[in-house]
């Protein structure tokens, strides 16, 4: 009876549901993109620490969230929330298990940029302000898990992998990415889901945009004008018009990511876990024309094991 009166009076509030608070101390993350990668364990604690603790007052388990009715839901937030994981045991997958109900929530980005100091440049990542309303977090996301080679191997499949995503720089830059893991084959260091358990690889990052998508000028990928008809003297195919080429052919690109998972929570009875990531990837090019981005993103993730 207490739960659920717990429950109830969590899902009357909205500000129950609101995501943690982000330090707004630090104007930059410390760590390079090759040091998030190689040194993910030392992240994964920070993480941990940083992304878990400070929302624990909120934490909601997926028993929790199943009780709620639309109407609880609806308008708080949640609904791009994961849910979090009580336990600490150990999971061995079987042969034919399959990873399901994946969550992946975001709750920091950081984009590299050169940033000058006495004279010299060098590369950083500057802390982002999210732009896009809540639904950049990735759900329902499932795939085979195989064990037969004495390391967990996952293989993403299926679900709602990709969201749109926007970030601002403190100067006020607005950098588009596609958040997503699509077709993520992730190695584990073990044959067993257990607290310190880390699992990673490389997944495809399709292009922002799809083909049928205009620019203002009415240009295309498959379909529209194959130039800027207003600025014919630009794109004469003489020497001089290599400013306009690359708007005027546009390309679906597919970069290459990286994510890195480490497993700090497992429910043995409910077949759950829980940890935190990091994933690097490209931002947007828009269609050919433009140089992308690196874009760091850290957060929390939720799986169950089928």
């Amino acid at each position: 009876m207490k739960v659920a009166l717990s429950i109830i009076a969590l899902a009357a509030s909205a500000s129950a549901f609101a995501p943690a608070a982000r330090n707004a101390h630090s104007t930059e993350l410390k760590m390079s993109l090759k040091d998030d990668v190689v040194n993910f364990g030392k992240a994964a604690v920070v993480g941990a620490a940083l992304l878990v603790g400070a929302s624990n007052a909120n934490a909601l388990t997926k028993s929790d969230i199943n009780q709620l009715s639309y109407l609880q839901v609806k308008g708080t937030g949640l609904a791009n929330r994961c849910a979090e994981v009580i336990g600490e045991g150990t999971i061995k997958p079987t042969s034919g298990s399959k990873l399901v109900d994946m969550c992946i929530e975001p709750k920091a980005w950081a984009v590299e940029e050169e940033i000058g100091k006495a004279g010299k440049t060098e590369k950083k990542f500057v802390n982002s302000k999210v732009m896009t309303r809540q639904t950049y977090t990735l759900e329902g996301i499932e795939g085979k898990l195989d064990s037969s080679s004495g390391k967990i191997v996952f293989k993403e499949q299926d679900g709602i992998d990709y969201a749109a995503t926007t970030v601002q720089l403190p100067g006020g830059e607005r950098v588009p990415f596609l958040f997503t893991v699509k077709d993520l084959v992730a190695t584990g260091s073990g044959d067993s889901f257990k607290p310190g358990f880390q699992f990673g690889g490389d997944f495809n990052t399709p292009s922002y945009r799809t083909g049928l998508f205009l620019d203002p000028k009415g240009r295309g990928g498959t379909t529209g004008y194959d130039m800027a008809v207003a600025l014919p003297g630009l794109q004469s195919g003489e020497e001089g018009d290599d400013e306009l080429f690359k708007e005027n052919n546009k390309t679906f690109d597919v970069t290459q990511g990286r994510i890195e998972m480490e497993v700090n929570k497992v429910n043995v009875e409910e077949s759950e876990i829980g940890g935190v990531f990091v994933a690097t990837q490209l931002s947007d090019t828009d269609m050919g024309s433009k140089i992308p981005k690196k874009v760091l993103t850290k957060g929390i993730f939720y799986a169950k094991i089928e």
